[in-house]
């Protein structure tokens, strides 16, 4: 192990700009990450800001109209990037501000980090049927031009691997225990056991497992999203609540039994450790994402499997307790400070690592 360097002066604090599509107002775990990774940053010291498409003139995204894409980005983004004149350059997402991004940042020679947020080709599988394999090959890439690409999770990174991407940087998440807590929780006013499903009401989600699952007690849906209004009157015994946020939000976590998390798709899963926070147990298949954020615990916060119902029925049994303790492990500082110590400046040397210890990773 190599003894860690002391950090140059002169990049403390950094001056840090993340470029994503996916931001305010929108709802979902990308952007949760992004303005809670902001605040982190300024906190510990830093100049911290994103630009995402609210700054632009913007359609909506072809099947999902609540996303919306920047038209033209290029000369309004590049005039911006060098107004703020950024030590670091994060490119959040490969979307239209993603790609103008990149383009100004290798037109000018200038390094820069990405990470892999979201799997855009089995979304676009789930939507049209086609295959996979070139818009992997694009993504590659896409990635392969930064100095680095930080990936949520270890099975994340073994499989981008496999398919080729390089310089791949482990960047976990976190969770708010103070606004996520099992103090206060939801009646419901249901038979129980409620199982619960927080998040997107969109095809990749793949909710249809989850309601179509033979059940005791009841299933809720809280989130909204293109798929809501079929899924309302299709599923008539579901209990359809809309987006919720803040207490109401913790209270519908916390007044379940069984957090039910039946993506296949998803590289992380926030929703996984709100739920754990507010001590209620997950069932999930065994895929990246709940895998993970279950590794070392599972079977007393939550189980993983191949039979989704199997799982839900075994994890009643789950341990409301050691659900917020596996919570308790997950900090948005150390999610921040793990993120400062994988950007690289501009220039490329020497990198621009974690401020608040005042010295590089090992």
């Amino acid at each position: 192990m190599l003894p860690a360097r002391i950090l140059p002066a002169r990049i403390l604090p950094a001056r840090i700009l993340i470029v994503s599509d996916a931001w305010m107002p929108q709802v979902n775990g990308v952007v949760r990450t992004l303005a809670t990774l902001r605040g982190e940053l300024r906190a510990m010291g830093h100049e911290a800001e994103v630009i995402g498409p609210d700054r632009f003139r913007t359609v909506p995204c072809p099947t999902y109209p609540d996303i919306r894409l920047s038209l033209f980005p290029r000369r309004s983004l590049a005039a911006m990037i060098e107004g703020y004149a950024p030590d670091a350059l994060h490119i959040a997402t490969e979307g239209p501000l993603g790609l103008a991004a990149r383009a100004w940042a290798r037109r000018r020679g200038c390094a820069f980090t990405t990470a892999f947020h979201t799997r855009f080709p089995e979304y676009i599988a789930a939507r049209t049927g086609l295959p996979t394999a070139p818009a992997y090959a694009w993504l590659r890439r896409f990635h392969g031009a930064g100095k680095g690409m930080m990936v949520a999770s270890g099975t994340l990174r073994e499989e981008l691997a496999a398919r080729g991407f390089r310089h791949l940087r482990a960047w976990s998440r976190g969770v708010d225990l103070a606004s996520f807590r099992p103090d206060e929780r939801e009646e419901w006013n249901l038979p129980r056991p409620v199982f619960l499903y927080v998040g997107r009401v969109a095809v990749e989600k793949n909710i249809r497992a989850f309601l179509d699952l033979e059940l005791p007690g009841s299933k809720v849906v809280v989130g909204g999203g293109p798929q809501l209004p079929a899924l309302q009157r299709e599923y008539r015994s579901v209990t359809f609540t809309g987006p919720r946020s803040g207490v109401a939000l913790a209270r519908a976590y916390a007044g379940a039994d069984v957090f039910v998390f039946p993506s296949l798709t998803d590289t992380f899963g926030l929703v996984l450790l709100e739920s754990l926070a507010c001590g209620t147990p997950v069932a999930a298949y065994d895929v990246t994402g709940p895998r993970d954020v279950l590794a070392g615990a599972a079977g007393r916060v939550g189980v993983v499997d191949a039979d989704l119902r199997r799982a839900a029925l075994a994890a009643l049994a789950g341990d409301r307790a050691a659900c917020r303790a596996h919570a308790q492990r997950f900090s948005w500082r150390a999610c921040a400070e793990a993120f400062l110590s994988h950007l690289v400046p501009l220039g490329g040397h020497p990198p621009l690592v974690r401020a608040a210890s005042g010295t590089a990773p090992p």
